[in-house]
């Protein structure tokens, strides 16, 4: 989880009112709000790379594809997160400016500050969004992904990733080299972090 917070409790409402003030992003969980901290250029090198393949692929189809300044809501948790990445293809999230809540991919992109809280609790609320297929968790500083993917009885399976493998995506058909992933997040002479 991000490492500032604000101590008093909010509404969603008030949440949203106090967030347009501020000039940073802040995650909202049942009345608490933390501050998102800047990034690594190797996670956002990442993010950008998934992003810039997912919106040509899926370009021309009914889904609309988010990075990183789109709240993801979990009405069941009461909570709102920034993923790295999502996708919706749920027309019911057209109605939403500043939130959706139908998303079918969730990308989050590893930090030392975030990585316990993204694999813990923050996955354990996203499995509450119905529409939810996938939820991929990508670390940067070991160049693996994690995929979870829901089967057809509801259950969460793990699909590990590393290098040298394709990641596929199921949930929008889409398949992607772990190299072209991690493409300008790696040194050229070495496998060492930028």
């Amino acid at each position: 989880m991000p490492i500032t917070r604000k101590t008093a409790p909010l509404t969603p409402e008030a949440y949203f009112e106090w967030e347009k003030a501020n000039d940073t992003k802040h995650e909202y969980l049942n009345g608490e709000v933390f501050a998102m901290v800047g990034v690594k250029d190797s996670h956002a090198t990442v993010a950008g790379n998934l992003f810039a393949l997912l919106h040509s692929h899926l370009k021309g189809s009914p889904c609309r594809l988010y990075m990183s300044d789109m709240k993801a809501h979990v009405a069941k948790a009461n909570a709102f997160f920034y993923p790295d990445v999502m996708v919706t293809c749920d027309p019911r999230d057209k109605g939403s400016d500043y939130f959706k809540q139908h998303p079918l991919l969730v990308v989050e992109v590893l930090s030392e500050s975030t990585a316990a809280f993204d694999r813990g609790t923050k996955f354990s609320i996203y499995r509450q969004l119905e529409s939810l297929q996938e939820y991929v968790l990508i670390d940067p500083d070991n160049l693996t992904v994690d995929c979870f993917r829901r089967d057809q009885n509801g259950h969460w399976v793990l699909y590990p990733y590393s290098s040298g493998e394709t990641i596929e995506l199921t949930s929008v058909n889409f398949k992607i080299h772990l190299d072209a992933l991690y493409e300008g997040a790696v040194k050229e002479n070495s496998e060492s972090r930028i």
